[in-house]
Formats: C-alpha cells, sequence, structure tokens
C-alpha cells in the first residue's frame, strides 16, 4: 500500500535534498592558519608539514614566506596568525629595532622554538672546494679574499650573492662567522634562498648563504663550521586555537616531516 506524502512532507524532503546537494557543491571549508616566516621555517619546516598537516587535522596552512621582517610587521597588522624566523626572539628583536621599527612592549609576544637550521655556504659547482674555515669565509664575506685562488680553489674571482630576504639568515652568519663584521658592499642581490641558490648556480665563481635543507646538486656545499640557529615562532598575545593546533602537530606526527 503506497503511503502518501503531504504537501508538508514533501517539502521536508525537498529542503532535505537540497541542503545534501549543497553540501556536495560547496564542500566545508578547512580551517586555516596564517604564518608570516623567513627563509628558515618556509624550507625547513612549513613547507614540510603543510600537506601531511591538512590531511591529518584538516588545518590548512597559508604561507606568507616574506622574511623575518615582513612577518613580525604583518603580525602586529593582524595580517598573519604568527610569524617565524630563523632568529632566537631577542636577536629578533633587535634586527626589528636595527631595521627602525619600534617595539613599545616586548612582553605582549608570545614565542616557542619549534625547530633548528643549520646555515651553509652554497658555491658554484665549478669552485671545487672541499672546506673553507672561519677566517676564510670571514674574509671571503667581508670582501678581503676576491679570488678562489687565495683558498686553494681556481683562479676565478669570488662574487658573493646577497639574499635581501634571508635577514636572519644573514645576521646569524654575521654574528657566528664574521664577529659582526660587515658584509662586503659590492654583491650581486636577489631575494630569498632559493633565488640566491639559483643564482649562484647560473654564476661562475658565486658564494652564498642558504639553509641546509635547500642543497641539492646545482651548487656546491663545501664543509664549514657549524653555524646554527633556532627557529622562532611568535604570537601576540596567546595563541589562537588554530595556531596551537599547528604547534601540536608539529611538536607530535609533524617531527617525521621536519627537517633535523
Amino acid at each position: 500500500m503506497m503511503r502518501r506524502v503531504g504537501l508538508r512532507g514533501f517539502g521536508l524532503v525537498v529542503g532535505v535534498a537540497a541542503v545534501a546537494a549543497l553540501a556536495l557543491v560547496c564542500p566545508v571549508r578547512a580551517e586555516e592558519v596564517k604564518v608570516g616566516a623567513g627563509a628558515a621555517p618556509t624550507e625547513n619546516v612549513f613547507s614540510k608539514i603543510a600537506e601531511p598537516m591538512e590531511k591529518a587535522v584538516g588545518l590548512k596552512l597559508v604561507l606568507i614566506s616574506n622574511g623575518p621582517v615582513e612577518a613580525f610587521k604583518d603580525l602586529d597588522a593582524g595580517k598573519v596568525d604568527a610569524a617565524a624566523g630563523g632568529v632566537p626572539i631577542q636577536d629578533w628583536f633587535s634586527l626589528m629595532e636595527s631595521k627602525g621599527y619600534g617595539i613599545s612592549d616586548k612582553s605582549q609576544y608570545k614565542h616557542r622554538v619549534i625547530g633548528k637550521d643549520l646555515i651553509k655556504v652554497l658555491v658554484h659547482k665549478d669552485i671545487s672546494i672541499k672546506s673553507l674555515s672561519g677566517d676564510q669565509l670571514k674574509d671571503i664575506f667581508t670582501g678581503k679574499i676576491k679570488n678562489w685562488k687565495e683558498v686553494g680553489g681556481p683562479d676565478q674571482a669570488i662574487a658573493v650573492v646577497w639574499g635581501n630576504q634571508i635577514p636572519g639568515t644573514n645576521s646569524v652568519f654575521q654574528k657566528q662567522i664574521m664577529s659582526d663584521a660587515p658584509y662586503v658592499t659590492e654583491h650581486l642581490e636577489v631575494g630569498n634562498a632559493q633565488d640566491v641558490k639559483a643564482k649562484i648556480a647560473s654564476t661562475a665563481g658565486a658564494v652564498g648563504l642558504g639553509p641546509l635543507s635547500i642543497i641539492d646538486g646545482s651548487v656546491n656545499a663545501p664543509e664549514i663550521p657549524e653555524v646554527g640557529r633556532p627557529i622562532t615562532l611568535i604570537t601576540k598575545g596567546a595563541p589562537s586555537p588554530a595556531v596551537l593546533k599547528m604547534l601540536d602537530f608539529i611538536a607530535g606526527e609533524g617531527q617525521k616531516y621536519v627537517v633535523k
């Protein structure tokens, strides 16, 4: 015996079907977390965990890789939920102040170390140098040494490549290797760490800096004294639920993806 469906019941059935159809066409948007970052956190942490984190916990990472200075400014402006840089927190504050950016209340920034990074020296692959000492590196990057033959390499002029979007990398190397001596003023200026690597690969005699994670067969990376730094994440005030969710993933399952 067929059951009659009244107009009211029919409307309910149609309404449920319409909602179901709309859900198929317009799936629920994934939760997002916005992070501004420098080269070290981008290459060592966020580029590694973004996809597995979204699959595992439904959190989509919106990454703005524009360097620690701009990331800090974006955090203050409320454009991102967190900022990350390859620099200790106090050095980060000093970096901002050196750029003329005043920080009135440092206590409002909460920070956590989420990884570590090793800074490497990258040279053109035709410069078959196996190792460089701290003194040699200092003389190369200050411009005192101008030819590779002075450090046991070929008779080739040295071309220093400078990444203007990796101030954290530059400042840590300057502090740990160069005793805060100034970098050579004559250099080839590019943007981020990947730009540095690409310029070195295409320029005879070139040398520059970058995180360990970007080294591949396109450049040579001689042995150097260890230059390391923490990767720091900061929030303005307490971390949001989305940032806490990301931090929990990084500290847990994310560890198998993070470059050690």
